[in-house]
Formats: C-alpha cells, sequence, structure tokens
C-alpha cells in the first residue's frame, strides 16, 4: 500500500474509512525524520490492510498542534477511529510489525469500555 499524505481536510475521512491506521509526524528538516522515512515506506508495503499516512508538521500545523505534537518523528496509531498508541522517536521495522500485531489483536470493546470510563471521569 502506498503511504499518503494526511491533512486537516482528510483526517476525518481517513481515520473514519480505515480500520488502522498509522501516522508518521515529520518534517523536513528533521534528520532522524529523513531516515525513519524508508522505514515506513517498506513497512505499508509489508502491512497492506493499514492505512499509512504522514503529516508534515510544518504544512499541517493545526493538525500536529490538535496532537501535541511536541517531538518528530512521532507516531500515532488509530484502531476503529480510537487512538492507541502514540510515541515519539523513531521505530525500527521490527518494532513497527510486533506493534501493528498487537493493534489488531486488540479487544476493541474493551478499549471502547476503557475510552468512555475515562471520559465519564474527565
Amino acid at each position: 500500500m502506498a503511504v499518503s499524505t494526511l491533512t486537516k481536510e482528510n483526517f476525518d475521512r481517513t481515520i473514519a474509512d480505515n480500520d488502522i491506521v498509522i501516522i508518521d509526524f515529520w518534517a523536513d528538516w528533521c534528520g532522524p525524520c529523513k531516515m525513519f522515512k524508508p522505514v515506513f515506506e517498506k513497512a505499508s508495503e509489508r502491512h497492506r490492510d493499514v492505512a499509512f499516512v504522514t503529516c508534515d508538521t510544518e504544512a499541517q500545523r493545526e493538525l500536529a498542534a490538535s496532537f501535541q505534537i511536541r517531538s518528530i518523528p512521532t507516531t500515532v496509531i488509530f484502531r476503529e477511529q480510537i487512538p492507541v498508541f502514540f510515541q515519539p522517536g523513531m521505530l525500527p521495522p521490527e518494532a513497527i510489525d510486533e506493534l501493528l500485531g498487537k493493534v489488531r489483536e486488540l479487544d476493541m470493546t474493551e478499549v471502547r469500555k476503557t475510552v468512555e470510563t475515562e471520559a465519564a471521569r474527565a
């Protein structure tokens, strides 16, 4: 699967139309981001059931701010429209594979219950 560009305009549709979405927040001036890019692209070829998207934090400042991105690269994963992973820093290929395996195994009924409980407390 090809890597797509995430924007404020296509964010809602991207999250709604895909069971699993992995986002790479990056910037052109960021050396580690440039090193992570080919790792992310190769992972997209191994995991064709996942939507791989990148978000340029310079071009999409509002979207990056909504995620409170303070360090790049940062990886965020959604499953069934719920954010289930958020981590700054580069991920090695094996970590992406393992992480996506764990995301696929999540009991989303339990995840939704936890989200609802946390929302009720807030």
